[in-house]
């Protein structure tokens, strides 16, 4: 069973930001299976997505990880503002 990654990803995020409107998240490659996934989020939302010492991240990437690892793939997650 394929995993949507674009959709877990943006479930986890969603409840974190305060404008949930300009939250994308965007599948830029899938090689090797290598895939790049990018999370954009507004500005003011940059801190709460990251997490203190980057605590929050680290665990949306565990997530993607553990269940990317059950396919044999490897997910690289960026997180941006705009």
């Amino acid at each position: 069973m394929a995993v949507n990654y674009e959709k877990l990803i943006k479930d986890l995020v969603m409840p974190l930001v305060m404008n949930p409107e300009d939250l994308m998240v965007k599948k830029f490659s899938e090689e090797n299976n290598v895939l790049t996934i990018q999370i954009f989020v507004n500005q003011d939302d940059l801190g709460r997505v990251i997490g203190k010492n980057g605590r929050i991240a680290n665990a949306i990437r565990t997530i993607a990880y553990a269940s990317a690892s059950r396919e044999g793939k490897k997910v690289m997650i960026n997180i941006d503002s705009f």
